[in-house]
């Protein structure tokens, strides 16, 4: 069976520069390879589809450093 790929909008605070990108793309990638992530730096959001849970892509990014939560789920 096929898991279900989630739109999520996630709050990431912390998030500065480039680099800050750079990290929150990979700890996503990491957890879902195939993940499509779009990072705004402006408004500290990230935009993220992929098969994780929000939970899981919460945590990835609390891991890499970074306060996150789902907006929405």
């Amino acid at each position: 069976m096929e898991e279900t790929v989630k739109d999520l909008l996630m709050q990431v605070d912390g998030m500065t520069c480039q680099g800050c990108v750079n990290a929150v793309t990979k700890a996503i990638q990491r957890l879902d390879p195939n993940a499509r992530v779009d990072v705004d730096l402006e408004h500290g959001r990230v935009h993220v589809i992929t098969k994780a849970q929000s939970v899981e892509v919460a945590r990835a990014l609390d891991a890499a450093g970074y306060d996150a939560h789902a907006m929405t789920g």
